[in-house]
């Protein structure tokens, strides 16, 4: 079996936290979750092509190093 690969800074016990957190959440909190992301001043949301996610990410990631 092979060993799973996580980002730098995650193991399993990190992903298994994160997917515990949105299994338990209820459907309220998950709303007030995305509109909170919404009025944040800090960051913009934006639509953008699938195709040009990988470019953005790569932008994010020189912008502001993990």
């Amino acid at each position: 079996m092979s060993q799973s690969k996580f980002p730098p800074g995650w193991d399993e016990e990190r992903v298994r936290k994160v997917l515990t957190y949105y299994e338990e959440q209820t459907e309220d909190e998950a709303v007030a979750e995305d509109e909170a992301a919404f009025e944040n001043q800090a960051h913009t949301v934006m639509e953008v092509p699938h195709e040009l996610v990988p470019a953005i990410r790569e932008l994010i990631a020189k912008h502001r190093p993990l």
